[in-house]
């Protein structure tokens, strides 16, 4: 049965690839990802996955995979970006401190829904001024939750984690694996 991957992330196809997937199609889905008023991270995150998920027009029998990478620091939510001064307020509010990474996964098929959320605890080291510019200068905070990817460059400055490393990266493998069997596609084949 084919499988749409409803994301752009090259992070969620390469970690697809881990578990011997490839989506028969790519179609990103294109919503309003602006947080509601008094939305908590978690409640956020779900949403962004379930509105992406419905976004995304499929047969009956084509499963949809959408997911959704937020950055939070207590009730405040870090999304991507919009350009390299808003990375370095993210980077310089996340410095020294420890911060969670959620990321909501949702799957389609038909009419039934499986979803699933991975929260994660990061701790990312006091970083200076200098440390900062030269990572914004190698362009690795564009398109990430947060201002960095764990994978690229920015795993200098974490030298602790608990949770899920492929959820932190953007796609939580054993929960995203339990839901795609749910959904009777063959996984690890």
């Amino acid at each position: 049965m084919p499988l749409i991957l409803g994301s752009a992330s090259p992070r969620r196809l390469e970690l697809l690839a881990q578990m011997g997937i490839v989506p028969d199609e790519v179609r990103p889905a294109d919503i309003d990802e602006t947080p509601l008023k008094v939305e908590l991270p978690k409640d956020y995150c779900l949403r962004i996955a379930r509105e992406k998920c419905a976004a995304i027009e499929a047969e009956d029998q084509d499963v949809v995979l959408c997911a959704d990478t937020t950055v939070a620091v207590g009730r405040r939510i870090l999304g991507k970006p919009e350009d390299e001064a808003e990375a370095r307020t993210f980077l310089t509010l996340l410095s020294g401190r420890r911060h969670r990474v959620i990321t909501a996964v949702v799957v389609r098929k038909g009419d039934q829904v499986w979803q699933k959320c991975s929260v994660s605890q990061v701790r990312m080291k006091s970083l200076s001024a200098a440390e900062i510019t030269g990572y914004l200068a190698t362009n690795d905070w564009r398109g990430k939750a947060g201002g960095y990817g764990i994978q690229g460059p920015a795993a200098a400055f974490i030298p602790w984690i608990s949770g899920s490393y492929t959820g932190i990266v953007g796609l939580p493998l054993a929960e995203t694996a339990a839901m795609l069997q749910a959904a009777d596609v063959r996984v690890w084949q």
